[in-house]
């Protein structure tokens, strides 16, 4: 890896061997490099099946704080649980829903 690759690797945090995080007297990757690594993920992971010295998970991290901002952030880019009723009522409103009109035409 040529110097200027490394120096766009260090600014852009990525994860990986020439990471910012592997340099010597670096502080261990922690809550906020983990959020930005999951966010970035999904970008990442494609670019790492390409090119061996891009990873997608900071190994050099502070343990919990680093993989709790990791999940978060690759559930924040990857859609997470979130979940959209077009509706706009819940799954219990439906099910009464056809019970009521029943009673209502009787």
């Amino acid at each position: 890896m040529t110097r200027k690759e490394k120096t766009v690797a260090n600014k852009l945090a990525v994860a990986g061997p020439n990471s910012k995080f592997k340099l010597p007297d670096a502080e261990p990757a922690g809550f906020w490099a983990g959020f930005w690594h999951g966010l970035i993920a999904p970008i990442t992971f494609v670019v790492s099946l390409f090119n061996p010295g891009v990873r997608f998970y900071e190994t050099n991290n502070n343990g919990g704080w680093y993989d709790f901002g990791f999940i978060l952030g690759a559930s924040s880019s990857l859609g997470g649980s979130a979940t959209v009723n077009v509706n706009g009522h819940d799954d219990e409103e439906q099910e009464d829903a056809p019970e009521e009109l029943e009673a209502e035409d009787a």
